[in-house]
């Protein structure tokens, strides 16, 4: 490896005279600098069979749908590809949302180079599904990722898919899942029999309530009775989306949501990864969830998020706690920027290392706004003057917020709100705060 650096400067140093002095600009030179080369990653798979079973079960995801009609379905496209940070990953929705899955090539499941780090979306049409499947255990395949295009290559044959529009509904899902994941702790670790032995317990049909992964002994089952430390899985036909894979995992790994909004099931073959994360029910869609709410409430400087964006582009990661010990900065506030990094898509989640990874999504800050309608709802309360703070004592506030001709008592409490709306009585807090208590803090926030 050389220790040379290579320079390249964007402009030429100039002097500039004028009738009082003269002044000299220099010009700067950063290796943090971002580039736009056309080509991400160039190289072999290590285990192009497997790798070939993980993106077709991936697609398969993207191709299903548990509550969306056909003319919805049609709407939405197929995988998002990010490649940096010695890692590729293929990323995915079901047509509904409510299903996330990726793909994980870590070092060491390829054999070659990352010219740049970025992003891409293209649809794997099926060519490329054909192709995926034909694929050999001893077979030779070359994998490129590029700006605009991605690509599979082995023998003679060459499957090239393009680059398509990404559905704004991913960015939102985006959001939701990278958040859940974070919150969410390994539980459990089963062995290949075990998993296997788990999901021959998977109900048949489509059950409309919940089921709870209990295990009895050292058994692993899924029950329709809760019992001490059961993981409650809803929509439990979901995950049969995986099934074909696990006779070739070595082991099959579950993160529950601290309150249960979510589970991911991670599938491990060596040096690849399979996650799979399923909303709290089936009806219940990752864009609708409104996780990231609460870090749009207080605004932040575009110049700041664009820093931590080159922050984060420059090391590949986001580490939240260490960010805020070096930058001296509150841990609220690196929240804040975590949570609107992800909103723009900018940041995805790691179970195994516990960190944010960076992808670079074409997507920007002032769209934030207009794909969160309950903030955009908040907002226009405060604008039209509909909320009034009747009470502030201790860590106790109340606050009244005018709808549409009713008016509706919030409650904020230490770390807990309440709101007498329609919303807040269906959902209890569950998916994200409601536009009058969005309001209320927000008005706090400035006052």
């Amino acid at each position: 490896m050389s220790d040379t650096i290579t320079y390249k400067y964007h402009s030429p140093s100039q002097l500039v005279k004028n009738a009082d002095n003269d002044e000299l600009f220099l010009a700067k030179f950063s290796e943090l600098q971002k580039k736009e080369a056309p080509c991400f990653f160039w190289g072999h798979l290590a285990d192009p069979y497997i790798t070939a079973r993980c993106l077709i079960t991936l697609s398969n995801v993207v191709q299903s749908s548990f509550n969306l009609s056909p003319f919805e379905i049609a709407k939405l496209k197929d995988p998002i590809v990010t490649a940096g940070n010695e890692t590729i990953r293929f990323e995915g929705f079901s047509h509904c949302a409510g299903v996330y899955a990726r793909v994980d090539i870590l070092p060491g499941g390829y054999e070659g180079e990352f010219p740049d780090n970025g992003t891409t979306n293209v649809d794997f049409n099926q060519p490329m599904i054909s192709a995926l499947s034909k694929i050999a255990r001893s077979e030779r395949v070359l994998l490129a990722v590029g700006k605009k295009e991605v690509s599979i290559e082995k023998g003679n044959e060459k499957i090239v898919e393009r680059k398509v529009p990404l559905p704004e509904k991913w960015i939102k899902g985006l959001t939701t899942v990278q958040l859940y994941m974070s919150e969410s702790e390994q539980q459990l670790r089963l062995t290949k029999m075990q998993a296997l032995q788990l999901f021959q317990t998977i109900p048949t049909g489509k059950p409309k309530a919940d089921y709870f992964l209990v295990m009895r002994g050292n058994k692993p089952t899924f029950s329709p009775i809760q019992s001490q430390n059961a993981i409650c899985v809803g929509g439990v036909q979901r995950l049969k989306l995986i099934e074909p894979l696990l006779a070739f995992a070595d082991e099959l790994r579950i993160f529950p949501h601290t309150s249960m909004q979510a589970t991911t099931w991670q599938l491990y073959f060596g040096r690849l990864r399979f996650s799979l994360s399923i909303s709290r029910d089936t009806w219940r869609g990752f864009s609708g969830e409104g996780a990231g709410l609460e870090s749009l409430i207080e605004d932040m400087p575009d110049n700041l998020i664009e820093a931590m964006d080159g922050y984060s582009y420059a090391n590949q990661v986001f580490n939240p706690a260490l960010l805020a010990v070096n930058e001296g900065l509150s841990f609220s506030k690196i929240d804040n920027l975590a949570g609107r990094l992800s909103a723009m898509g900018m940041l995805g989640y790691d179970l195994d290392d516990r960190q944010f990874y960076y992808r670079r999504l074409p997507f920007k800050l002032k769209r934030i706004l207009s794909l969160n309608p309950r903030m955009k709802d908040a907002e226009k309360l405060l604008a039209d003057n509909k909320v009034v703070i009747i009470s502030k004592k201790d860590n106790r506030i109340e606050a009244n917020v005018l709808g549409s001709g009713v008016q509706h008592l919030v409650l904020l409490e230490a770390d807990k709100a309440r709101c007498t709306c329609t919303w807040f009585s269906r959902h209890q807090g569950e998916r994200g705060p409601c536009k009058h208590v969005l309001a209320v803090k927000k008005m706090l926030t400035y006052s």
